[in-house]
């Protein structure tokens, strides 16, 4: 993995979480999750260059984001779209998602990480906000995405390094 300047990145950040997806990874080399996302953002908050994920509390990495300081974010190449469905799809409390992919787990700057990964992003959680329903606009953005009221927490993390492979 080659170490890069997050603001040398050519790509749409857009397009990364909508085309690409990734996975977000919080935790240690002795104990992680890591779950697929398509909804996230990158941009300057606070004069810190950051990312925006959204984690709906029962899913296992949410665990792992509240505990650890760190997360990762990664996104691959089109080949690995069908271990990022896996990914999504279920749940590390039931498998082990590495294995069943055939991803490689990797430590990164005090997260987890995966070796297949072009794009790697290491943040430090500097935020967090529970959605609140009363903050919709639009309110069948409510109606449309939480059926269930199980509404995300977004976080914050400041860019504190990135990877190309």
């Amino acid at each position: 993995m080659n170490k890069i300047d997050i603001k040398t990145l050519k790509e749409s950040a857009v397009s990364l979480f909508d085309d690409s997806w990734c996975l977000i990874t919080a935790g240690d080399e002795n104990s992680y999750n890591t779950m697929t996302a398509s909804w996230g953002a990158m941009g300057e908050l606070w004069n810190e260059d950051v990312c925006f994920i959204f984690i709906r509390p029962q899913r296992y990495t949410y665990e792992f984001t509240e505990k650890n300081n760190r997360f990762t974010l990664s996104f691959f190449s089109e080949e690995y779209k069908k271990a990022l469905t896996f990914c999504g799809r279920n749940s590390g409390r039931d498998c082990d998602k590495a294995k069943e992919t055939g991803l490689t787990p990797k430590a990164i700057d005090g997260s987890m990480g995966f070796k297949e990964s072009r794009l790697t992003i290491v943040c430090e959680k500097l935020y967090y906000q529970d959605l609140d329903p009363k903050g919709f606009i639009d309110e069948t953005l409510d109606s449309k995405n939480y059926a269930l009221k199980d509404y995300h927490r977004m976080y914050v993390g400041k860019i504190v390094s990135a990877y190309t492979e």
